[in-house]
């Protein structure tokens, strides 16, 4: 018996859509980066890129538990001295609730080339319409 091996010109890639109203991040970003690494196909490979592309909406919709509105803080570095920038989640959330999902995704994925890769079949919209109509993306319920 022989153990298959991914390449990357045999991967089959579909276009998944994810809507994530009313979801905890932490849970709707492990399941996302999931999808983009491959893990939830039969050949997934761990040095191949074997994921498919993933469109998730309603991102200003996603729900933070407990109490991270107001005790999690986006922190930062300008590279200046003394430039160290701190936002809170709740303020974060109003302006730029893409960037939250995103960090939280792009977290969960390795950090290397392949990482990087996979980050960049990633499209996140704050309201329900997208651009990828085109694409004919499937409808995917997460838990």
């Amino acid at each position: 018996m022989k153990t298959y091996m991914a390449k990357p010109e045999e991967v089959k890639r579909e276009w998944f859509v994810v809507d994530v109203a009313g979801k905890p991040l932490g849970r709707i970003a492990s399941q996302v980066a999931a999808i983009l690494r491959g893990k939830n196909k039969p050949v997934f490979t761990p040095n191949v890129d074997t994921g498919d592309y993933v469109i998730v909406i309603n991102a200003d919709k996603v729900v933070l538990t407990g109490n991270k509105l107001e005790q999690k803080y986006y922190r930062y570095h300008t590279g200046y001295v003394g430039g160290l920038k701190e936002i809170r989640y709740d303020k974060l959330m109003q302006t730029r609730s893409d960037f939250v999902v995103r960090k939280a995704i792009k977290g969960m994925l390795p950090k290397n080339k392949l990482g990087r890769q996979m980050i960049k079949k990633l499209f996140i919209y704050k309201g329900a319409e997208h651009k990828q109509q085109a694409q004919q993306p499937k409808v995917l319920t997460l838990d």
